[in-house]
């Protein structure tokens, strides 16, 4: 292996990870030989998908369930895993979620988007990753060293209509990340982000929305077809190994050629 790609030694924790891109970041993560702690808000998925992951690549997989939309829930996590693992080298803001709903009504029939699914949207997509900034950046700063991955999204880099209040959820982040970048560099840490495109999550979305998902990539990505959630690990671990060191502020877009 490519000495610099290595994350021998290292702790990453994933948040919102027991499904869909999050599994694929954790799962490269942990071949790259890092210990890797896997948040999600419960253990439904979560404990089968660190279990089955720990015997596959023999490294030391962490469940450690808990809600990163409120700054109590991400403290408790910060606690948690301090407490197993000693330290964290690597936080990738993972957790977030669409509502296809248009702000206001476009028909008569039709609804506003509603109070709480814009705190909702906010909170998943917006809040969750700052909260956890906050909380794990403090130890990172005292540490002098280590590497934030925030999960945005093509919808930040483009328009789509429906989605206006992810978009500009997503858009946050990426303000989020160059400036933060630029207030941690000169303490050793790295802080990038990655714009995802069409990763539909068969279990979330269900057979039909995954077909729907697959039939939209054909007519509209370049590459004509679906992300795997391993392309978002392979990018990941170059974000959170040696191999960035001097990459920071940055966006990588992996979505087929979506916003070429």
């Amino acid at each position: 292996m490519v000495p610099e790609f290595s994350l021998q030694g290292k702790t990453a924790l994933v948040t919102g990870a027991a499904r869909g891109i999050g599994t694929g970041i954790a799962e490269v993560f942990a071949e790259a030989g890092a210990t890797v702690i896997v948040n999600s808000l419960t253990r439904t998925h979560l404990d089968k998908f660190t279990s089955g992951l720990q015997q596959r690549t023999g490294q030391r997989i962490v469940s450690l369930p808990g809600d990163v939309t409120t700054a109590e829930g991400v403290e408790a996590i910060l606690a948690g895993s301090l407490q197993v693992t000693g330290k964290v080298d690597v936080l990738v803001n993972n957790l977030g979620d669409s509502i296809r709903h248009p702000l206001v009504a476009l028909d008569d029939d039709g609804a506003d988007l509603s109070d709480g699914d814009i705190q909702k949207i906010l909170s998943l997509n917006l809040l969750a990753t700052v909260y956890c900034c906050r909380a794990f950046g403090k130890h990172m700063l005292a540490r002098r060293s280590g590497k934030v991955i925030n999960i945005s999204s093509f919808a930040a880099l483009q328009g789509t209509p429906g989605n206006s209040l992810y978009s500009a959820a997503k858009s946050a982040i990426t303000g989020l990340t160059r400036s933060l970048a630029l207030e941690w560099a000169p303490y050793g840490i790295g802080v990038n982000a990655i714009a995802p495109g069409l990763f539909p999550d068969l279990t979330t979305v269900g057979q039909a929305g995954y077909a729907d998902a697959v039939a939209r990539a054909r007519a509209g990505v370049p590459l004509r077809r679906v992300g795997e959630v391993r392309e978002i690990g392979l990018a990941a671990l170059f974000l959170a190994s040696d191999a960035s060191n001097y990459m920071v502020g940055q966006t990588l877009s992996v979505d087929g050629g979506m916003t070429t």
